[in-house]
């Protein structure tokens, strides 16, 4: 089923848009909340959640994509669920890795600031994305986004650990070039 239709669903309260949603999104959704939390139970906690939540907020939202929609909202899910853990000390360490490794490319600012200029840091980001080259942009979306090992993007792109490591090295150099050229300071 198109996305279209499964958004219309969701504004016309049909409980047929979570099964649609669940077989056309729940793989996808699944991969990036359980390379979150890696935990398959809390993964797919979160993905009953990403549906609550995408029936709460259609209507009124209409998303334009609905996979990054889906996809921002199971992220945010299992960081939520994933900082809860950390408090803990629980969790497999690979995302406070991959976030620590980004600090020093995203400047960090008060809330009322952020908000301001999420929009302006999202549209550099996308741009830096952008031109990039189809396998860097596989390897930084990999760490960055699904929160994948390097040991495991190695495997997925048949790159070296050490090889993938460097270009991960180097990416956030180049970002954080393209960030301070933008005027984003950090």
């Amino acid at each position: 089923m198109d996305d279209s239709r499964i958004i219309e669903l969701y504004w016309e309260r049909s409980e047929a848009a979570i099964t649609e949603t669940s077989l056309k999104y729940g793989a996808y959704c699944r991969c990036i909340a359980y390379g979150i939390l890696n935990n398959k139970e809390d993964a797919e906690e979160c993905l009953n959640d990403t549906y609550l939540k995408a029936w709460n907020a259609m209507p009124p939202h209409r998303p334009n994509r609905l996979s990054a929609f889906l996809g921002k909202i199971t992220r945010n899910l299992a960081l939520d669920r994933f900082r809860q853990y950390n408090a803990a000390k629980r969790g497999a360490g690979q995302t406070a890795l991959a976030l620590s490794e980004l600090e020093a490319c995203i400047p960090v600012s008060d809330p009322v600031v952020q908000a301001a200029d999420e929009m302006i840091l999202i549209e550099s980001i996308n741009q830096f994305l952008y031109g990039l080259p189809k396998i860097k942009r596989k390897v930084f979306m990999l760490r960055y986004w699904y929160v994948v090992s390097i040991k495991e993007i190695a495997v997925q792109t048949g790159m070296s650990s050490g090889r993938t490591a460097s270009m991960l090295f180097r990416l956030r150099n180049e970002l954080k070039i393209h960030l301070e050229k933008e005027g984003i300071t950090l």
